[in-house]
C-alpha cells in the first residue's frame, strides 16, 4: 500500500473511522500506522507511563496480516488493521493479566481471551498492549503498586484519573485511537472526563464479562474512543452475546453507527448541576451550565431538575468493600501487607460486612432503578459533571481533605449510574483556565445505549474537543 504523506501526529490522531476509510483508500496501511504509533509510544510513555506490556512484535505481525487481507479487498472486520489498546483487567491470550497487583503472578497459564478481546481479534483489530490501572481498579486515580504513577497528557504533574488510567493516558496522548475500559463506578468515565475523551459506560449486559466480577451488577466493560463515531464502531464489535456471561443481554443486531447524527431535536432533556447534594468546582459548573444550554439551541427541550434522590454512596461502597473483600481474601496476610494500603482498608471494611448488609444495599440500587425508571418517563436523557473537579495532582486522593474522605467525595455523578446498571457517557465541553479538560454526562434510559450516542455525538459536533498538545 503506498505511504501517506501525513506526519506522526497527523496519522496518531485520526479517529478508528478515517483510518478504516484510508486503507479501504490505500492512501494509508496498516503497517505504516502500526509503525507510527509504536514510535510515538517509544517516545511518550517514559512521560505517561500509560503500559504495563507492549506488544511490538505481535502487533506489527498482526499489522502485516491486515495490510495483506486489505490490499486483496477482503478485510476481515470493522476494525482490520485499527490500533487497540486492552485494559490490564481483560483476559487476552498469551499476556498476563496482572491487575495492577504485584500479588498477580505472570507465571501461570494465560491462555483465554475476554469477551470483548475475542471479538477485536475475530475483526482484525492490532492489539498494541496492556494499560494501566489502581491495583484491582479500586480507585479513581492512575497509580498502582505494579506500575507507579500513570500521568496525564495534558499536565503531567495530574493525575489521568482511573480505573481506566492507561487506556485515557495513552488515548489522549495519540497512542491508538480505540480502547478497552471498565467501570463499576465511573472508571471509563472519569478519566475520559480527566483527559478529553469520549467514553461510554453501555447498559449493564451489553459488552459481555467473563470472568465474572466480583462486584457484580455495577461492573461495566465499554468503549473508549476520542470521538463518538469511534464509540459506536467499537461498540458494534464487542457488544453481542457470549456465552460465558451469565448476566449478558441477547444481541438486539443494532448498528450503533446508524442514526448517529439524528441530532437532539424534541427530545426532553433534564439537567441536573449537582444532583441535589454534589459540591462542584465552579468552572466545572459553568462549562457544563453551557453545555446544557447548547442542546437547548440544538432544538432540545432542556430543563434544570435534579432527579430527586439521596447520595447513594453507603449503598454503592457496601457493594464495592463486600467485592473487595473477596477479592482479597485469596491471598495470605503476609501477601496482602503489600497491597495499596487504600484496598486493603477497603477489604477489611468489607469482610466486617453481613449478608443483611449487602442485601440491604442491593435493595438500594434496586430502588434507585426504579426511581430512575420513572424519572425517565418525563426525560430521554439526564445532563450532569462527569466529575465534580478538574483532574487532581498524582499523589492526591482528594481533592478537598476538609469535606471529603473517599474518592467517590470528588465523584459523585457517576457510581449511582453503576447502580441503576443505566447507559452512560462522558463527553469533552471545555478546558479550565489551566488547562485541563472537563466532561460533560450524558445518562439514558436502561437499553437505550444508541440515544446516549447520539446526544453525545450531537453535542460533539456542535463543539469539537481540542486534541491534546503533548509531543
Amino acid at each position: 500500500m503506498p505511504l501517506s504523506q501525513s506526519s506522526d501526529r497527523d496519522i496518531a490522531y485520526l479517529y478508528a473511522t478515517e483510518l478504516v476509510a484510508a486503507y479501504r483508500r490505500r492512501t494509508l496501511s496498516p503497517v505504516e500506522v502500526t509503525t507510527t504509533l509504536l514510535r510515538r509510544l517509544e517516545r511518550l510513555e517514559p512521560r505517561i507511563n500509560a503500559f504495563v506490556l507492549v506488544a511490538r512484535e505481535s502487533a506489527l505481525k498482526e499489522a502485516r496480516a491486515a495490510e495483506a487481507r486489505w490490499m486483496k479487498g477482503a478485510p476481515m472486520g470493522l476494525l482490520d488493521g485499527v490500533p487497540v489498546t486492552i485494559k490490564d483487567l481483560f483476559l487476552t491470550k498469551g499476556w498476563p493479566t496482572r491487575r495492577g497487583s504485584t500479588l498477580v503472578k505472570r507465571d501461570q497459564p494465560w491462555d483465554e481471551d475476554a469477551p470483548p478481546v475475542a471479538r477485536l481479534r475475530e475483526h482484525g483489530a492490532v492489539l498494541l498492549g496492556k494499560t494501566t490501572m489502581p491495583e484491582f481498579g479500586w480507585k479513581a486515580l492512575g497509580d498502582s503498586p505494579l506500575t507507579g504513577i500513570t500521568r496525564n497528557p495534558w499536565n503531567l504533574a495530574h493525575t489521568p484519573g482511573g480505573s481506566s488510567a492507561g487506556a485515557a493516558a495513552a488515548l489522549a496522548a495519540g497512542i491508538g485511537p480505540l480502547a478497552l475500559g471498565t467501570d463499576g463506578g465511573g472508571s471509563i468515565r472519569i478519566p475520559c472526563g480527566f483527559t478529553g475523551l469520549a467514553g461510554l459506560k453501555p447498559s449493564f449486559g451489553r459488552v459481555p464479562a467473563y470472568p465474572p466480577s466480583v462486584f457484580g451488577l455495577v461492573a461495566h466493560n465499554g468503549p473508549m474512543a476520542r470521538s463518538v463515531a469511534d464509540l459506536a464502531l467499537l461498540l458494534n464489535v464487542i457488544a453481542g452475546a457470549d456465552d460465558r456471561d451469565v448476566y449478558g443481554l441477547p444481541p438486539d443486531g443494532r448498528d450503533y453507527t446508524q442514526g448517529l447524527d439524528d441530532g437532539v431535536e424534541g427530545l426532553r432533556i433534564a439537567f441536573s448541576p449537582a444532583l441535589g447534594y454534589g459540591r462542584v468546582d465552579a468552572e466545572v459548573a459553568a462549562a457544563v451550565e453551557r453545555a446544557a444550554r447548547r442542546f437547548a439551541e440544538l432544538g432540545a427541550a432542556v430543563e434544570t431538575v435534579d432527579p430527586g434522590f439521596a447520595d447513594p454512596a453507603q449503598a454503592w461502597l457496601t457493594l464495592w468493600w463486600a467485592g473487595a473483600a473477596k477479592a482479597m481474601s485469596v491471598f495470605s496476610a503476609a501477601e496482602r501487607r503489600r497491597l495499596d494500603p487504600g484496598l486493603e482498608e477497603s477489604a477489611q471494611k468489607g469482610a466486617r460486612l453481613s449478608a443483611t448488609d449487602w442485601l440491604a444495599a442491593d435493595q438500594a440500587r434496586a430502588a434507585l432503578s426504579l426511581h430512575m425508571a420513572k424519572f425517565h418517563r418525563r426525560f430521554d436523557l439526564l445532563l450532569t459533571p462527569s466529575v465534580a473537579v478538574p483532574a487532581l495532582k498524582v499523589g492526591e486522593l482528594v481533592a478537598d481533605p476538609a469535606t471529603q474522605k473517599e474518592w467517590i467525595d470528588w465523584s459523585p455523578f457517576s457510581y449511582p449510574f453503576n447502580l441503576t446498571r443505566q447507559p452512560a457517557a462522558s463527553v469533552p465541553c471545555g478546558l479550565t483556565k489551566a488547562g485541563l479538560p472537563i466532561g460533560l454526562h450524558i445518562v439514558g434510559r436502561m437499553h437505550e445505549d444508541a440515544l446516549v450516542l447520539r446526544a453525545a455525538r450531537a453535542y460533539e459536533r456542535s463543539a469539537p474537543p481540542p486534541l491534546c498538545p503533548l509531543e
